[in-house]
């Protein structure tokens, strides 16, 4: 963890955005768990799945500091479209500002010169 002591603040942000996501997968993972008793392959458990091994392979290169990992990185960083639209079209203000500051930041963080920077790894 020494190397993260100089990382800027949308790469932490990014970090901490990840780790949420990864805990929210795995309060999901009952369900999926209950599904595969009943079929082999569910869409949860598929899109749970896909996105474990995203966020995964993500934080793994982000932490290695390489420079495909801002890509990777900004698109994890597009999930927080959906609930924006999601907050204004159910009347769920206070949700869409709060995903719409996240993304604000996330996407600021991880195009900035500080992060580009840090993610220079070949």
């Amino acid at each position: 963890m020494t190397s993260l002591r100089g990382a800027p603040w949308g790469i932490v942000l990014f970090l901490g955005y990840a780790f949420l996501i990864l805990a929210g997968i795995g309060l999901t993972m009952g369900l999926v768990i209950d599904l595969a008793t009943t079929m082999a392959v569910s869409l949860p458990g598929v899109v749970d799945m896909v996105l474990l091994a995203y966020t995964i392979f993500t934080i793994t290169l982000v932490l290695q500091r390489k420079a495909a990992a801002r890509g990777l990185a900004l698109g994890l960083s597009s999930l927080t479209l959906p609930p924006i639209v999601f907050g204004l079209v159910y009347g769920l203000l206070p949700v869409a500002i709060f995903f719409a500051a996240l993304a604000a930041l996330l996407f600021r963080g991880l195009r900035g010169p500080a992060a580009r920077a840090w993610l220079a790894e070949p």
